[in-house]
């Protein structure tokens, strides 16, 4: 069985570290995104995130600064998302020091896109991300930063991103982001249990038990979080300390 995987999540607005709820980005966090990976004890975490939701990509060489700088201090895997629309963007990122991309709203409107990856970098790069929130008491996929419903069951979802080639899925629940309530874990082993690569869950988390909530309850292989990891007090390292504590196996 893989080991379990503890994942930080840097997520950037025009170069600027912010918090997230419910996908409304509040407050910055960090105006220099290098600063913010001192909180993470010697990369205690297993990866990290970077995720772009800049409304649109004027600052797009900012982002590229950040992604480079940030590859050059990170010793463990980095995943890029956020505008990535193709080969060629995935392939920039990738010489900027990504290890893997996190595709989202090109990867629904066009799933050929997530085949195109896979067959020039493999799957193992190529990460689906795949937001979630209720509409009208059912699951349902939302894309363009959680703006515009699309109409899809995010089981049925994650097992056509699984077939077209995907590595892994990256589930995001809109209603549970920064509302400090821990995962849903309803939504989280309906879809653990639809596919067979891994799945990470991210949102909610609050609390270290709500990260092993996310293992132990919501089969996740990997649990993710952001805005808990930004003050000094909540390190990686507490963390995974506490999820070995709990009897899970972690990387």
């Amino acid at each position: 069985m893989l080991k379990k995987r503890l994942i930080v999540v840097l997520i950037l607005r025009d170069g600027k570290v912010i918090q997230s709820v419910r996908f409304k980005h509040t407050n910055v966090i960090h105006w220099n995104p290098s600063i913010a990976v001192e909180f993470f004890d010697k990369w205690a975490a297993d990866e990290i995130v970077v995720l772009d939701v800049s409304r649109n990509k004027n600052n797009r060489k900012l982002f590229y600064e950040v992604v480079s700088n940030l590859s050059k201090k990170c010793f463990v895997p980095l995943t890029v998302g956020g505008w990535i629309d193709g080969v060629e963007e995935t392939r920039k990122v990738l010489r900027l020091g990504a290890d893997k991309i996190a595709i989202n709203t090109k990867a629904v409107i066009n799933p050929e896109i997530i085949s195109q990856l896979a067959e020039v970098f493999g799957s193992q790069c190529v990460v689906v991300s795949v937001d979630v929130k209720k509409h009208d008491g059912e699951y349902e996929v939302y894309i363009n930063r959680g703006s515009e419903p699309t109409g899809l069951s995010p089981f049925n979802w994650a097992k056509k991103a699984q077939k077209s080639g995907a590595g892994e899925i990256f589930l995001n629940c809109i209603d549970r982001d920064g509302a400090r309530e821990g995962f849903d874990l309803d939504l989280l082993r309906k879809v653990v249990e639809s596919v067979e690569i891994p799945v990470i869950a991210m949102g909610g988390v609050f609390t270290w038990q709500h990260l092993v909530d996310g293992i132990i309850k919501g089969k996740a292989d990997a649990v993710a979080a952001a805005n808990i990891f930004h003050y000094t007090e909540h390190s990686a390292k507490k963390a995974k300390e506490f999820m070995k504590q709990a009897g899970i196996d972690m990387r």
